[in-house]
């Protein structure tokens, strides 16, 4: 399992990004909490969160990656069995979603677990049967297994992890070697479960999307054609898609966020003198909304620079995955690449208010123990599969 340990393939240009994201988020997380008195120590415990996930990365990559085949269906199991679970004795801890289950004691949340859980799984299904993958049959079958765990989710309700699930595994599958036809149908398939899925919408989730649907530049209101079609599939609908500019708990915080992304200009206003950061006016700025801390006082250029550092990781990993040993270690390393990438995609896209809000964090940079540690988890695995083969050597 850990035997014939070899640092030579160890990725550490991957690493030292990392790294590097990690220190921006102790910087960021400071200025946005250092003058709210119960969030000055955030930054602490952030600090304290890199070092557990720096040994998790570690421990994660001298285990022989090849050896999580022998668990991935035992594992997924087990998920299928806490989301079930999480269903009948789940607890909201306040927040709506019904996705919190205790464990001796201890409240967890098996959906963050989860997104590596369905890599892993996926990963070895894709593998396993990858000379028939190419057969209807075998494709529908991967959909069943993922639409389980995707259900589950989606009635606790946690928008934002059933389309992060959904985004996975559809990566995983595109390169698995489907066949497009296959694909073909399928989508147009789930075109028609569509209204059906949206006629399901919480109200909040409702409310999430209209505020950044189209409107109309005189009246404020979402296009005609489009509100028609809420209509008639909504018995009511929530302020936000009659007029999506109403100052409203949903719209309030993108609002924010786009005033202190232009309060930033090219070079920003300096660390720790965002005027929307400081005086407050952007909320949970220190997790969801912590692009637009950045944004606001390092500018469009430090922005910019932050982001290509997160497209570096996504790089690095997606050349970890081409120089994979076998299916099973290109396929974990893919869904690692496409975890970071969906993230800072859904994230970055709610900061600017193209993107629905679904409360996914900013990899690497937003507050958070278990989304930190679970990213660097993500990390290790890529390096277990780097440290295990490379078969060109190029910088």
């Amino acid at each position: 399992m850990f035997a014939r340990i070899s640092w030579r393939h160890f990725d550490w240009l991957l690493l030292f990004v990392v790294l590097v994201l990690c220190g921006v988020s102790v910087a960021m997380i400071y200025s946005a909490t250092h003058n709210s008195p119960d969030l000055t120590d955030y930054w602490l415990l952030q600090v304290n969160f890199i070092g557990i996930g720096l040994v998790a990365l570690f421990v994660v990559a001298m285990f022989d990656y090849r050896q999580l085949s022998l668990l991935a269906v035992p594992s997924f199991i087990l998920f299928i069995i806490s989301l079930v679970a999480v269903y009948f004795l789940g607890d909201t801890q306040g927040s709506g979603s019904q996705s919190w289950i205790s464990i001796g004691g201890r409240l967890v949340q098996p959906t963050e677990a989860g997104k590596f859980l369905i890599i892993i799984f996926l990963s070895w299904y894709l593998s396993w049967f990858r000379d028939s993958m190419h057969k209807l049959p075998y494709l529908v079958m991967a959909l069943v297994l993922l639409f389980t765990p995707l259900i589950l989710v989606y009635i606790q309700p946690d928008f934002g992890m059933t389309i992060t699930y959904a985004f996975l595994g559809g990566a995983l599958i595109l390169v698995s070697g489907v066949r497009y036809r296959h694909l073909a149908i399928l989508a147009a398939t789930a075109l028609l479960v569509v209204p059906l899925l949206a006629s399901t919408l919480q109200g909040y989730m409702l409310a999430r999307i209209c505020i950044f649907l189209p409107t109309d530049e005189i009246t404020g209101q979402i296009s005609a054609p489009i509100l028609g079609f809420l209509r008639s599939a909504f018995d009511s609908l929530p302020s936000e898609c009659i007029q999506p500019e109403a100052n409203t708990a949903a719209s309030y915080n993108v609002d924010q966020a786009l005033i202190a992304v232009g309060n930033g200009g090219w070079t920003g206003l300096g660390w720790t003198q965002g005027t929307q950061n400081q005086l407050h006016f952007l909320r949970v700025r220190h997790t969801d909304f912590i692009f637009s801390v950045i944004a606001e006082e390092l500018g469009m250029i430090g922005a910019a620079l932050i982001l290509l550092l997160l497209l570096l990781v996504v790089w690095r990993v997606l050349r970890i995955a081409d120089q994979a040993p076998d299916q099973f270690g290109k396929l974990l390393a893919t869904g690692v690449a496409a975890l970071v990438f969906f993230q800072v995609t859904i994230n970055v896209g709610m900061n600017l208010k193209v993107m629905p809000v679904t409360g996914l964090t900013l990899p690497f940079i937003s507050y958070g123990g278990s989304s930190l540690v679970s990213m660097l988890f993500a990390i290790g695995l890529a390096e277990s599969v780097a440290m295990r083969h490379r078969k060109i050597e190029f910088f």
